[in-house]
């Protein structure tokens, strides 16, 4: 099955990656900074570096991944490539959602926005699978779902736990409430 997107044909398998990391980790990034009191140049940045950094990790293993499992050359190359386009351009888009909204609606924005995508992107593969949408829409959505609930219980801890590194607390509620934006 083809999908257009941007007036260009892509296979969806060579998106799927990225698309499904891009949607749940940028979720629960933005969820659980949230719930630490993060600013949003923070949540900003941690979804910039994640959507370099952690896209560039992602992208070189799958690439020695689809050399291992002797794909040749090309099309391992040309699936690195679209998967790390993919995940980089719906990583933007969730940097617009915390960027142009308030803070306190950016997660919710963000959760749909997520949750949306994630159930495109299953349903399409379920659809090419001849497999029923739905149950493989549910079963995606709970792993999500967990990540993201475990991201935000992270952040709510770091932002009441009195840990200390270094004698510094992790979180400096006087310094994020003079920030918050």
């Amino acid at each position: 099955m083809w999908v257009y997107f941007s007036h260009h044909m892509f296979r969806l398998r060579k998106i799927s990656y990225g698309a499904t990391a891009a949607a749940v980790t940028n979720t629960a990034l933005i969820s659980g900074l949230s719930a630490a009191n993060a600013t949003k140049a923070i949540i900003i940045s941690a979804l910039l570096i994640a959507a370099l950094a952690d896209n560039l990790t992602d992208a070189l293993s799958v690439h020695v991944y689809q050399e291992s499992e002797r794909l040749e050359q090309k099309d391992a190359l040309t699936a690195t490539m679209t998967n790390f386009a993919a995940r980089l351009l719906l990583s933007i888009s969730f940097v617009l959602i915390v960027a142009v909204l308030p803070l306190a609606h950016a997660p919710a924005a963000a959760l749909v926005w997520g949750a949306a995508l994630l159930a495109l992107l299953t349903s399409l593969i379920a659809r090419e699978r001849n497999v029923k949408p739905l149950p493989e829409v549910f079963k995606h959505l709970l792993i999500a779902a967990a990540a993201i609930v475990l991201s935000r219980a992270i952040g709510h801890w770091i932002s009441s736990a009195s840990l200390l590194i270094a004698g510094v607390p992790l979180v400096s509620t006087r310094l994020v409430d003079c920030h918050k934006s």
